[in-house]
């Protein structure tokens, strides 16, 4: 996986090739240039963000046409090939960090967000060039196709790329709500990329169309428009952000430093889980060292001394979700976050969730770790498909999109939180993780979930403290309450 800078050393040297690579694909992308054609009219202000070499910015034929990518050499070529068009002008810029001073009637990203570092923040920043009237027009891959693309790229049919951010179009539409903007048409097309003759064209006019058929295709696409900014509350309300955590002393100072200032007040509570590493003593220095500065709190999970979890590194009896619970009972904030200890979710997402629930994207927002391309040895391979296919099942159980239901970044307001602990008693104290019982309440207050995706980070210091097939039984005990009590009672 590569980072910002080794991306753009790698497009620039692919650019002088793109050519090339689009005309071993000419079917492929002759058909998406006429496609995003019948979504942009001839003749309207157009911006392209990670325009490549220009192409298909000039088949929209705009009055005024702007093309935006990250690599200056693209760029180049995009100004070589187009330069005798007055109407098109192409500039060197990062869409996460957009320096643009005009809107325009359409914004295209076209194969681009599964380049990005930060699609939530790129995605935000299409403010600054959109109005009331603007649309946005996204197209991307099939999370589907996943394995073609790959050998596609290994037998040099494809132009090389990192590895994506494979978005389905769910996670696309989720992103743009989550940042003010509404979906307002969407769907699947292409189903064969390749020219056969006669063939593709029938397939991708007619069998590409038909229900269940058409997610196959390999191109999704989403049509939005900015939607009226929701009201903001008359105050910025304070926030605590609940921090359980055994044996994690190398992480404590770091979580304390990383954790930004969020609203009105931001105070930081950690629980200890009985820890035999130094963690409290840490905890208790950092305290002092950041007094008048930072607002910390500790308590205890079980009493001092107490031989509950036997220091062994895995998780106490009483669970994280107890932990959690005792955090929430002490903190004084009016919004209660989760920052797991580990750091494996970056503090600095933590005002993304914020956002989330001020603005009114969601009542009950829930991190998901399976957009990004995670560091190597962040999850491992079963864990990952476990997640997978817990997510597709809790969705389908709770009746709301949930991706990721084990991420320990969870976010709500402290009347939520009341009313979920209110009617605990309806599932049954059956949840060690915590996550569930926070699932679950919120599903049956008919609280709006929606998930802001984090990047997971490799754990830098400490055990992990699940363990994979007891606690992985205990997740099917819990599919199987959540199928008692909500989806059959």
């Amino acid at each position: 996986m590569l980072d910002k800078k080794e991306k753009i050393a790698h497009y620039d040297r692919l650019a002088r090739s793109r050519g090339y690579w689009r005309e071993k694909n000419a079917y492929y992308y002759d058909w998406l240039d006429r496609f995003i054609a019948t979504l942009v009219p001839p003749g309207g202000n157009v911006i392209e963000l990670g325009c490549g070499t220009g192409d298909l910015l000039a088949s929209l034929r705009p009055a005024r046409g702007l093309g935006i990518d990250f690599s200056p050499e693209m760029v180049a070529v995009a100004s070589e090939n187009h330069g005798r068009n007055e109407n098109l002008e192409f500039r060197a810029d990062d869409i996460e960090s957009l320096d643009v001073d005009e809107t325009f009637d359409f914004v295209v990203m076209s194969d681009t967000i599964g380049e990005l570092t930060d699609t939530w923040q790129a995605i935000r920043n299409l403010h600054a060039v959109t109005n009331a009237d603007s649309r946005v027009v996204i197209t991307y891959f099939n999370p589907l196709w996943e394995p073609v693309l790959r050998l596609g790229e290994a037998m040099e049919w494809k132009m090389p790329q990192d590895y994506q951010n494979w978005l389905n179009l769910g996670d696309i539409r989720n992103l743009l709500a989550l940042n003010g903007f509404e979906p307002i048409r969407y769907g699947y097309q292409l189903l064969l990329p390749k020219r056969v003759p006669v063939v593709s064209d029938l397939v991708n006019r007619y069998l590409a169309r038909l229900p269940l058929i058409e997610r196959l295709s390999l191109v999704t696409y989403v049509v939005a428009r900015p939607a009226e900014a929701p009201a903001r509350p008359a105050h910025e309300p304070s926030v605590s952000v609940v921090i359980p955590c055994r044996n994690e002393k190398g992480n404590i100072r770091d979580a304390v430093e990383r954790v930004p200032a969020m609203g009105s007040h931001t105070e930081i509570v950690f629980v200890d889980g009985n820890s035999n590493d130094g963690t409290v003593e840490e905890i208790e220095k950092t305290i002092e060292a950041f007094r008048g500065e930072k607002d910390l709190k500790l308590i205890h999970q079980v009493p001092e001394g107490s031989e509950d979890g036997a220091g062994h590194g895995k998780m106490l009896q009483l669970g994280k979700g107890d932990a959690v619970r005792k955090g929430f009972a002490a903190a004084e904030g009016e919004i209660l976050m989760i920052l797991d200890a580990d750091l494996t979710v970056p503090p600095e997402d933590l005002p993304k969730f914020y956002l989330a629930l001020v603005e009114g994207r969601g009542e009950f927002i829930n991190g998901t770790r399976l957009v990004y391309p995670m560091e190597k040895d962040a999850m491992r391979f079963l864990n990952k498909i476990a997640n997978k296919l817990f997510g597709i099942l809790f969705s389908w159980l709770l009746e709301q999109p949930v991706k990721d239901t084990l991420c320990g970044t969870k976010v709500l307001t402290r009347d939520d939180y009341r009313r979920i602990s209110e009617g605990r008693s309806y599932f049954g104290d059956f949840d060690p993780f915590g996550d569930f019982d926070l699932l679950f309440g919120a599903a049956r207050l008919n609280l709006k979930i929606v998930e802001v995706p984090i990047r997971y980070r490799e754990r830098v210091y400490g055990d992990i403290k699940i363990e994979r097939f007891r606690h992985g039984l205990l997740l099917l005990r819990m599919c199987w309450i959540a199928m008692k009590k909500l989806k059959f009672r």
